[in-house]
């Protein structure tokens, strides 16, 4: 019957092949399931690529996230006052290699009073993991939150539009963070341009403490000792007020002050490079920092969040 239905002719006459014939066929049959097996395993390594071509870097370890530097070797340059529209100019700090294409980038803006020189420390540490990372001045020390989140946006639009390392930038993949008044300016850049992909304000400061607008993914720091901005009334109405659905983290320093940020802090930068890789770079392999939520310890008070949404 089996050679009838095979024919397609129910008329066609049954005939029995030897065993040696049907031995044959059986090992050729097998051996080709191998070499289709053979030829899936060959290819799925690059079909797990495929799923994230925006993984950058070696898979992460504690040590290398809290190290000073990162895997890349990175360049700098600097931006005049004079080539800027819409902010004060900055430094943009870049991985020097093009073999691994283009990269997510950062803006980070100064607190009230301050210039680019007090965040600039998060530049290298930041773009060695794999960054273009722009620290900017913004056009005058004392601008508000809002025109300072306007700054970001522009600072981010030159470089991705007419800086010298544009063609690094991936221009669909950026992030905002920012110190202080600074940290109000990430919250209303993400609040204007919900395409950004990461927020991070740093002991943040802002008169407006509801953010239920914002969708992009938001890690709020804030620090135990702030008398600027207290976190009670400022970084935890902050991320209170975000949507219960959006990708959402509160840390709280232990035993810090408001101008922790602009010193180098091993802390922020660690919390700081896993929110951004997984957040810009989609890379899961950074989750592990992130989840299970990390507990109180001698350099974290407080630390509130859920584990990253699937993407």
């Amino acid at each position: 019957m089996q050679q009838h239905l095979l024919s397609g002719d129910p008329a066609a006459p049954t005939r029995h092949r030897p065993a040696k014939s049907r031995s044959r066929t059986v090992k050729l049959g097998l051996a080709a399931a191998a070499a289709a097996v053979g030829l899936f395993a060959g290819l799925l390594p690059s079909a797990q690529a495929a799923q994230n071509p925006y993984e950058r870097g070696p898979a992460p370890t504690v040590a290398s996230i809290e190290a000073s530097r990162g895997p890349y070797a990175v360049s700098q340059t600097s931006v005049s006052s004079l080539r800027a529209s819409g902010f004060g100019g900055g430094t943009i700090y870049y991985p020097t290699t093009t073999s691994d294409g283009t990269f997510g980038a950062v803006a980070i803006s100064p607190g009230y009073t301050g210039t680019q020189s007090t965040i600039s420390w998060l530049g290298p540490r930041l773009a060695s993991q794999g960054f273009v990372v722009f620290t900017i001045d913004t056009n005058s020390t004392l601008d508000q939150p809002a025109s300072r989140g306007r700054q970001l946006l522009a600072a981010l639009d030159y470089l991705t539009g007419s800086s010298s390392v544009r063609t690094r930038v991936d221009a669909t993949r950026l992030g905002v963070m920012g110190h202080s008044m600074g940290g109000g300016g990430s919250l209303e850049a993400a609040k204007s341009r919900t395409s950004l992909k990461a927020a991070i304000p740093l002991t943040g400061w802002h008169t407006d403490k509801t953010w239920p607008e914002l969708r992009t993914p938001t890690m709020i720091i804030g620090a135990d000792g702030d008398s600027v901005a207290p976190v009670s009334s400022h970084s935890k109405p902050f991320y209170q007020s975000l949507p219960s659905s959006l990708d959402r983290a509160y840390l709280e320093l232990n035993n810090e002050n408001h101008f922790a940020p602009i010193s180098s802090n091993t802390t922020i930068a660690k919390y700081s490079i896993s929110w951004l890789k997984r957040f810009i770079d989609r890379d899961t392999r950074y989750e592990q920092f992130l989840c299970p939520i990390p507990q109180p310890s001698r350099t974290i008070a407080e630390y509130r969040g859920s584990c990253p949404h699937t993407s």
